[in-house]
């Protein structure tokens, strides 16, 4: 019988006596996860040593490349593909569609995008939900019915494969279970070992902080922030990450089929302001990485064209007919000034919400505005939960607008026949309304980016 390399137990120690493991015994380490040679109270044990001891930025490059080489990797890709395939993620927002309308965006760009998203859990919403509200999309894709998405398309979004790192889904069960989750190494290393097994040459991080983020705290979302970029680059991947603002709901939907109608507004040209330039800026940041654009204002000219010459809503329709949906219905979907409401899920009621003062609008609470559209059933606690692709919210207004008592301010599409009590209450007092107009009224989300 071979003897192991490393004892479990051995790494376990030295970890939690605040030493660096060595790559071999971290790959080691993550190699025995998988294979079942970790058990759960072991794997529980070096997660709290982690937890308290931290890792260094090399340990966590190494851990992040053996949780991506658990599993499946999606390349290689074709060599004529080289510096073109390119992804973006998110920490998770309130009416964030980016991803339906950024990949075709890119794809029309000459991009290859292999997108695998995730659902929505909790306050957030999930990109494969929203994609889901259209008739007959599917989200699943083999490694080899992706690479044909790509070659025919230029773009897929689809759901992660039990085979795509596998180790990440038993730490994260583990996390999960042993309050590790809120760790910022772990948390980086979950996020960029998925896009790493995608073999992107580029990735940009859309990293949100603020009332509606999954990290309220700035500080603490650019920690996050760096920590991703600082693995992404140590994994060969040229990586930067947007700080963007997340305490008002971006554009003006939220909720499952009400934000693919917004997105297809967009890849139209017609999207709201702020949905549109988080969509350029994240775009042209891919398109200066990857070294298809001379900088990232070029990029974003390149992209924001797409946008306005059908370009992108083109590869938007190809794209879902691909993965599922009938031709005839894609067409009628896309159409410049289709109703999309012949096709997209519809709720029974609309009630509107006034507004109680008379001022100018200062802000929206995201977080109140997710918390409520998931009570009327557009997201889940529970990954088993269902979901109605119909309900949700649409706003009314921008901030700084002016606005009278009594005024719409905001749209609920439910299907229960009287909103209950406690949401309509809520979503009265979500409006921040003052008397005299806002300071400044901030053109883009973004405030920085770190490379």
């Amino acid at each position: 019988m071979s003897i192991p390399d490393f004892r479990i137990p051995d790494l376990i120690t030295k970890k939690k006596n605040g030493e660096s493991l060595t790559p071999g015994e971290i790959a080691h380490f993550v190699k025995e996860v998988v294979n079942g040679g970790v058990q759960e109270c072991q794997l529980g044990a070096m997660l709290m040593a982690i937890y308290l001891k931290g890792l260094t930025d090399d340990e966590i490059v190494c851990l992040t490349g053996a949780m991506r080489d658990s599993g499946d990797l999606l390349g290689p890709w074709p060599a004529e593909w080289k510096g073109k395939v390119v992804d973006k993620h998110s920490t998770g927002g309130v009416g964030d569609k980016v991803s339906l309308i950024l990949a075709p965006a890119l794809a029309a760009c000459g991009m290859k995008v292999p997108m695998v998203s995730g659902r929505g859990l909790g306050h957030t919403g999930g990109t494969l939900d929203k994609l889901e509200a259209i008739p007959g999309f599917s989200v699943s894709a083999s490694k080899e019915k992706m690479k044909q998405l790509l070659t025919e398309v230029g773009c897929c979004i689809v759901g992660q494969t039990e085979k795509l790192v596998p180790a990440d889904k038993k730490m994260y069960a583990t996390r999960d279970v042993t309050g590790t989750v809120d760790n910022i190494g772990l948390i980086a290393a979950s996020i960029i070992s998925k896009k790493a097994a995608e073999q992107l040459d580029a990735l940009v991080l859309d990293v949100k902080y603020g009332v509606g983020a999954f990290m309220v705290d700035e500080k603490k979302s650019r920690e996050l922030a760096q920590q991703m970029v600082t693995i992404g680059n140590g994994l060969g991947m040229k990586t930067s990450a947007l700080m963007t603002d997340m305490n008002n709901p971006i554009g003006k939907m939220i909720g499952n089929a009400l934000e693919v109608a917004e997105s297809i507004q967009c890849l139209h040209g017609n999207g709201p302001s702020d949905l549109e330039d988080l969509v350029i800026k994240l775009g042209g940041q891919l398109l200066f990485l990857s070294g298809n654009a001379d900088s990232a204002e070029k990029g974003e000219a390149d992209l924001k064209k797409t946008l306005n010459n059908g370009e992108a809503v083109k590869k938007f329709q190809e794209m879902i007919i691909k993965q599922g949906v009938d031709p005839n219905t894609a067409e009628a979907l896309c159409a410049k000034g289709a109703d999309m409401w012949s096709i997209l899920p519809k709720s029974k009621f609309t009630t509107t919400i006034k507004s109680p003062l008379s001022g100018f609008v200062h802000g929206i609470n995201s977080r109140t505005c997710a918390e409520c559209s998931l009570k009327l059933g557009a997201g889940r606690h529970a990954s088993t939960d269902p979901i109605n692709y119909a309900v949700g919210l649409e706003l009314c207004v921008n901030i700084g607008d002016k606005i009278s008592e009594g005024d719409d301010w905001m749209k609920v599409h439910h299907d229960c026949d009287v909103i209950p009590g406690d949401i309509r209450n809520r979503l009265t007092g979500t409006i921040d309304i003052k008397s005299c107009p806002p300071p400044t009224v901030p053109l883009s989300r973004v405030s920085s980016v770190i490379s």
